[in-house]
This record gives C-alpha cells, structure tokens and sequence, in this order.
C-alpha cells in the first residue's frame, strides 16, 4: 500500500523535474549564424573563368616569346655539394 502511494508523486516530480531542465534549453544569441559551407555556384564559376582569362593571358605571353626566338638558354654545370 505505501508502495503505491509513494509511486504517483515521485512520477509527477520526476516529470516536473524532466520539464524544468527542458526548459532550460534555448538557442543562444552568441550561437554562429547559419552559413552556407560552400561558395555560391554562380560566384564560383566566375572566379574559376577569371582564373582560367588569366591561364589564358600568360600561355600567351609565353607562346609569343618562344615564338619571337629571342629566348635563350644558357646551360651551366651544377656547383658540387
């Protein structure tokens, strides 16, 4: 008999008890905002065509200056170690 009466309250304050902790709970203001992990698509293709305008830009300069013949190797020995 005591057992069952005791049982009834302890529930009630274990659940009382749960709802008080839960309510602790929130999301702080100091929290990271949400952030994309990834660059936007559409700024990414721009900066890989602008990277690629720039490949472009020195395979040019250097076509046009093994083309000119002005370009000269010089081939020295290696100094000993």
């Amino acid at each position: 008999m005591m057992r069952k009466r005791n049982f009834w309250p302890l529930l009630i304050l274990a659940n009382v008890l749960c709802l008080c902790v839960l309510s602790f709970y929130r999301t702080s203001p100091a929290a990271p905002g949400k952030q994309i992990p990834f660059v936007n698509p559409a700024e990414q293709r721009e900066i890989m065509i602008e990277e690629l305008k720039q490949l472009n830009r020195l395979l040019r300069e250097q076509n046009t200056l093994l083309s000119s013949g002005k370009l000269a190797v010089i081939v020295a020995p290696q100094p000993a170690r």
